[in-house]
């Protein structure tokens, strides 16, 4: 049942993210899409909801719960940036705004960049902790929660990961091309 939510979840929020900029900008009612767009954390809630009962209802701490509470802490991590990114290209192709500038290409710039989107999953992997942390506290078995303490090492190791990925950016800075005669 848990991964059911998930996965409509997800698909509510992009359902939700559509409309939203579609009411914003083809129907300009912006208040309108802008609540449609603001109703998207609901979706969370209500999965966060939905597991705590399903724990309380007795059933067995598994990796359903463990990816329920990694898709959100990744929501929390990096929902508002890819929300205010496709917001950019939908006022720049539906409302005749100005072409969103994309991310620094080069040098330092870019490794910034890269260090604020890791600062997102690092926001990821210590909510989606945070929360299974309360899941294992709340079942309190030790026997049990085993699969939710694998989901820890899970978000970390993606954090890490993630993170390695992003220094490169600092330690290698891509340069931009020289122009030749």
């Amino acid at each position: 049942m848990i991964v059911t939510l998930v996965v409509v979840c997800e698909v509510g929020f992009w359902v939700l993210l559509a409309a939203g900029l579609a009411v914003r900008y083809l129907l300009r009612m912006r208040r309108t899409g802008l609540a449609l767009l603001l109703c998207e954390p609901l979706l969370e809630v209500v999965l966060l909801v939905a597991t705590a009962v399903d724990l309380r209802d007795g059933a067995e701490p598994s990796w359903e719960h463990g990816l329920a509470a990694l898709y959100i802490g990744f929501t929390v991590g990096h929902g508002h940036r890819t929300v205010r990114w496709l917001d950019g290209h939908a006022a720049h192709r539906l409302g005749g705004a100005a072409e969103p500038a994309g991310p620094p290409r080069y040098g330092m710039a870019r490794a910034r960049y890269e260090g604020r989107v890791w600062l997102g999953t690092l926001t990821a992997a210590a909510v989606a902790t945070a929360l299974l942390r309360a899941a294992i506290w709340y079942v309190d078995d030790p026997s049990r929660t085993g699969s939710l303490e694998t989901w820890q090492a899970t978000a970390w190791r993606a954090a890490g990961i993630h993170g390695l990925i992003a220094l490169t950016y600092a330690i290698w800075p891509k340069r931009a091309p020289r122009d030749t005669p």
